[in-house]
């Protein structure tokens, strides 16, 4: 059974409030684990089914709850040398397709399901009960393995815990209304705050069909390399005043980008980087003069 999974609205800045409570924010995907008669289905946010992906979860490797469940929650992958929570690896996980490699990366990139929410239990629709009392079902949860966690919170002291992520390096906090009720849609009972990081590039080109501008840092030696596409975060004005000024810059093109000199550059926020050295979700902030 999958059910539309509630969405984060986002947050200006870090904040605190009795009304709220806070939860780290776990860099991973969303999943929605299903128990239903005895068996499990898990999917994504969009309805994705990706039970097969994740043995130490689907109950073939392990027991299952006592009773029929529906929870909403993350998908994490712990790095063993950091022990950060490793985006790439996840998404190492979720990719796989053979059963061969799943089951290769089921040892070596083992995953816990983060639960953070409770939609049915026991059979019974518990959407509509209030964030606290959900919670406290979720408390009494005896979890099938070690590869199960329930997402911990403090009530009230937001920005004391984004502090804490940040010192972590961790992606940031979600905050969450007490008296929230569960619905299928993004809503401003839910709110996340982003412990973005900062970087500044040069712009090398751009893309002819939708908009993005082509990225580049400079790697250990000087020279510039590609570090990804910048896709989000401009405004109308910025590009206007970006198009009105790179026609003596253009040094060539091909099928899909015009390139540039490096002369332009800009400041961007991002998630983190790549194990690659890409940026992983850049979004413009300013031209830097």
């Amino acid at each position: 059974m999958f059910i539309s999974p509630m969405l984060l609205e986002t947050a200006v800045a870090p904040f605190s409030d009795s009304r709220y409570i806070f939860e780290p924010k776990i860099d991973g995907h969303r999943l929605i684990y299903s128990q239903d008669t005895g068996n499990v289905r898990l999917y994504t946010r969009h309805n994705n089914e990706c039970t097969r992906q994740y043995p130490e979860i689907n109950g073939s490797t392990g027991t299952l709850f006592p009773y029929d469940v529906l929870l909403d929650g993350e998908i994490a992958c712990v790095d063993p040398l950091t022990g950060a929570v490793d985006f790439e690896s996840v998404m190492s996980r979720f990719q796989a397709k053979r059963a061969d490699k799943i089951r290769q990366l089921t040892k070596e990139l083992p995953v816990t399901f983060v639960v953070f929410d409770i939609l049915r239990y026991k059979g019974e629709d518990v959407r509509n009960l209030p964030l606290l009392e959900r919670k406290a079902i979720l408390a009494r949860l005896s979890l099938p393995s070690a590869n199960f966690g329930v997402i911990p919170y403090v009530e009230g002291a937001g920005e004391a815990l984004f502090a804490q992520m940040q010192a972590r390096n961790m992606e940031g906090v979600v905050a969450k209304r007490k008296d929230s009720v569960y619905v299928s849609r993004r809503h401003s009972a839910w709110q996340k705050v982003i412990n973005w990081t900062y970087a500044d590039v040069f712009i090398t080109g751009y893309r002819k069909g939708d908009f993005g501008w082509l990225a580049s840092v400079a790697d250990d030696r000087g020279k510039l390399r590609p570090a990804g596409i910048i896709e989000f975060g401009a405004t109308p004005t910025h590009k206007r005043a970006f198009y009105g000024v790179v026609k003596p810059l253009i040094t060539g093109e091909d099928r899909e980008f015009v390139r540039l000199e490096p002369r332009i550059r800009a400041r961007v926020k991002i998630r983190n980087w790549t194990k690659a050295g890409m940026l992983r979700s850049p979004v413009f902030t300013e031209f830097i003069v």
